[in-house]
């Protein structure tokens, strides 16, 4: 029987618009109402997590940072798994040899090297594959730009972050050129101490060996007394892998997932544009009940 639900939220909770659909919230309550418990699995931060899910009434864990962190429903930190600062340097040695925007996730805030006018360039080339069809001036008006910047920290060069001391437990790069991605993922996937992954054509995102979904979403639910066979898993793109692709009891793709999430998940509900997280939770409720 399942107990536990754990999903991603950008292609998958979200709708194309990036919001929750009441239909998912509604359905996210029935859950819970049934004993179920609910963990949103996401690569954003805690604060991006908030930002879509505030006053919808939901009760949940966090983990975020693609598994560098998870906080319980008061999201008090359980755990952080940060990079080592010497591991931070040699990856961004690697990154500004090519033409991509870097950003250093911390959980509290985030940083970014350079010149304000270049953040504004790196988060508005970012955005644009969330807003398609959106002009460059309107997607500076978007309240995901305003809170993206408000919640990003400029410092000079890499020094500056040791100097200060500050905790990276993400680093988030993005380019417009795919092949240039690839490049940096095929280079950076030979240090095991690492983990890259995607959630969109044009990002990577780099973490600790030990921050994937999967593992610490497993670390997780068995700490809190829970089975693998207890939980219900969604994800569609390649940052969901670690935990599709583990022997949770119904790990589910979208209907919009990356062809290898579809293969690598035991079942595949609709897309998120078509509410697919709400109606496989629909229909499990339906199922338990009959």
């Amino acid at each position: 029987m399942i107990k536990v639900i754990a999903s991603d939220m950008d292609g998958t909770l979200l709708g194309g618009d990036h919001r929750l659909a009441p239909r998912t919230a509604r359905a996210i309550r029935s859950a819970c109402d049934a004993g179920i418990r609910f963990i949103v699995a996401t690569g954003r931060d805690l604060n991006g997590a908030l930002q879509e899910l505030d006053g919808m009434g939901l009760v949940c864990d966090y983990i975020v940072g693609s598994g560098a962190e998870v906080r319980d429903p008061q999201q008090k930190i359980v755990s952080r798994l940060q990079m080592d600062t010497g591991i931070c340097g040699e990856i961004y040695d690697v990154l500004k040899n090519y033409p991509v925007s870097v950003i250093f996730m911390t959980g509290e805030c985030d940083y970014s090297i350079g010149t304000p006018e270049k953040l504004e360039e790196d988060l508005r080339q970012n955005l644009q594959v969330f807003f398609s069809d959106l002009s460059m001036e309107e997607i500076l008006e978007t309240e995901m730009y305003r809170n993206m910047k408000k919640n990003t920290r400029l410092i000079r060069d890499f020094q500056e972050l040791k100097d200060r001391e500050i905790s990276v437990y993400k680093i988030f790069v993005f380019c417009c050129d795919t092949e240039v991605l690839r490049e940096i993922e095929q280079k950076l996937q030979k240090d095991e101490r690492l983990a890259v992954a995607s959630s969109y054509v044009n990002n990577l995102e780099i973490t600790d060996a030990r921050a994937q979904k999967g593992p610490v979403l497993k670390n997780y639910i068995e700490s809190l007394g829970y089975t693998m066979e207890e939980v219900m898993a969604f994800g569609d793109s390649m940052n969901d892998y670690s935990m599709l692709s583990m022997d949770f009891g119904a790990t589910v793709a979208m209907g919009n997932s990356e062809p290898e999430i579809i293969k690598a998940a035991k079942y595949m509900t609709k897309s998120n544009e078509e509410d697919g997280v709400a109606y496989a939770i629909e229909e499990m409720l339906r199922r338990r009940k009959g």
